[in-house]
């Protein structure tokens, strides 16, 4: 914590030497199985880091035009989209962009690949293999009842299947490979006469695998890479975002002041609606560096900010000691989505962003000011 005194707060710190950790296990996992591994801009962007990604993965993975055109410029490695849906706008930048466009439907399949093909574009279809292994995230479940993502089997229209090259899901949320396992077996039960077809030639099994969390089962996860090549002949992707930057950054933030009503509740110059949204969205409480559950240490303490929404509060954590106005606190786990979907809502100024390098040092790399949060809205 001595090294984050200086910091702006709230700052973001991404620590180089943890997101190196990340980064080996996953070429680990390239070189045991041949597989090919992406990173999902959408959890972790900060592009001052790709030069040191793309030493380990093969690629970025993108969800829109933006985050494709970052990936390109970038990283400039293999560069795959995936979109519910594009407009021709995008579409004709993204073929000058990406060697991989992914697609929902049949439809747009129809109406983009010709200009796919002409640009040497290969083509993928998401599909949905209708296997639910998530209990507590619903909104993050792709194959809920009525899901907009991906084509069924029973959707799935034959006469079009020669204008695909790839097939690709995505499933997963924050799990372990016993689910992946799971869900292959539904893709093959439905999905597995259409893999074995020879125009197809890759299989994108997408994200939400935690490979780099403590206790993942690292060998299953080869296991079933291994299982879809062998069977099938075709080229396996991942695209984990998360795994990439798991417990690799924090979120560095001061006390301004203490009020109590019931309970000592600390007002941060940090959100959890403008800095970390998802603890909101899940919910989840993230972990905090030194604190303990409520009661467990002597001192509790409820952690707020300051936006008038009344709903913005982090959580219930307690201490050993007790705290003040101008001690800092440090969040784990801050690298991963919060950097990519905070907001400048009640005018809150967005979080610096740090580095944590190998050698020890801690140097800011982006600061933002108030032309940042005036030029977004005109």
């Amino acid at each position: 914590m001595e090294l984050f005194h200086t910091l702006p707060t709230p700052c973001y710190v991404i620590d180089e030497a943890r997101l190196l950790e990340n980064l080996t296990l996953l070429k680990r996992v390239r070189e045991e199985t041949g597989c090919r591994i992406l990173l999902a801009q959408k959890a972790f962007s900060c592009f001052y880091e790709y030069p040191l990604i793309g030493k380990y993965l093969d690629g970025t993975t993108a969800s829109g035009l933006f985050e494709a055109r970052l990936g390109h410029e970038e990283m400039g490695k293999e560069n795959h989209v995936f979109s519910p849906a594009y407009r021709p706008d995008e579409l004709e930048a993204l073929t000058r962009l990406c060697g991989h466009i992914v697609f929902n439907s049949f439809a747009q399949l129809e109406a983009f690949s010709p200009l796919c093909k002409e640009r040497g574009v290969s083509v993928g279809l998401r599909i949905n293999p209708e296997c639910s292994t998530q209990g507590a995230h619903a909104i993050y479940d792709p194959c809920a009842p009525k899901s907009r993502l991906g084509v069924t089997r029973a959707a799935f229209r034959m006469e079009l299947l020669p204008l695909l090259d790839g097939l690709h899901f995505h499933t997963l949320c924050e799990q372990d490979s016993d689910a992946l396992e799971e869900t292959l077996d539904a893709v093959e039960k439905r999905f597995g006469g259409i893999l074995s077809r020879p125009n197809i030639k890759w299989l994108n099994m997408g994200g939400g695998h935690h490979i780099t969390r403590p206790g993942y089962d690292l060998d299953r996860l080869c296991r079933c890479i291994r299982r879809v090549k062998d069977r099938y002949g075709v080229t396996v992707y991942l695209e984990p975002g998360e795994a990439v930057a798991l417990n690799a950054g924090y979120l560095v933030t001061e006390i301004m002041d203490i009020v109590e009503n019931g309970i000592k509740t600390l007002i941060l110059d940090a959100s959890a609606a403008c800095h970390m949204p998802d603890v909101l969205e899940m919910p989840y409480r993230p972990p905090l560096r030194g604190a303990g559950l409520p009661g467990e240490k002597p001192y509790t303490y409820r952690l707020a900010s300051r936006t008038c929404l009344a709903g913005d509060v982090i959580g219930d954590y307690s201490f050993d000691h007790s705290l003040k106005p101008g001690d800092r606190l440090c969040f784990e786990d801050m690298a991963i989505y919060s950097m990519v979907k905070n907001n400048t809502f009640n005018g809150m100024a967005l979080p610096s962003i740090a580095v944590l390098t190998f050698g020890g040092s801690c140097k800011v790399i982006r600061t933002f000011d108030y032309m940042d949060f005036k030029g977004r809205l005109a």
